[in-house]
């Protein structure tokens, strides 16, 4: 993977703040916990206590873009964008109105909000099956004649 895949632009992060350096320090605890154990996942919620404007850009440059970004339309709709750091995520949840109502950065192998849910599943199977028939299911290619 090259170096120019994850995107950091230093300009803004030359002297973070205390409150930056104190949530970098506690992703680096979260981070490094989640490597000793795939299992092990931490938040920080970056309204609580809450991150001033200037701050929050410092954070986003020190940690950066990665690969991944996905963007969800369920209520209200959030964004999730990996940083330069695997493992961890910038979260955002949009309200109706497409304010940011919660924001976030998660450290996991996947944040939770992505992988879908079983129940979400058995509808999804319910719904292909009903669209597409019985045949769907059967497997064996006869009904494509």
């Amino acid at each position: 993977m090259s170096e120019e895949a994850f995107a950091i632009d230093r300009s803004q992060a030359a002297s973070p703040s205390p409150m930056v350096r104190a949530v970098l320090r506690e992703l680096v605890n979260l981070l490094d916990g989640l490597a000793k154990d795939p299992t092990r996942e931490g938040i920080i919620d970056l309204g609580s206590p809450p991150i001033n404007v200037l701050d929050r850009r410092s954070l986003r440059s020190w940690l950066g873009r990665g690969e991944v970004e996905v963007v969800c339309d369920a209520a209200g709709g959030s964004s999730v964008h990996e940083t330069a750091f695997p493992g961890v995520w910038w979260v955002v949840h949009y309200g109706p109105d497409r304010f940011a109502m919660v924001e976030q950065i998660v450290v996991a192998r996947v944040p939770a909000l992505l992988p879908a849910h079983p129940e979400d599943i058995v509808a999804g199977c319910r719904r292909l099956v009903e669209r597409f028939g019985s045949e769907a299911l059967s497997g064996s290619g006869e009904s494509a004649r």
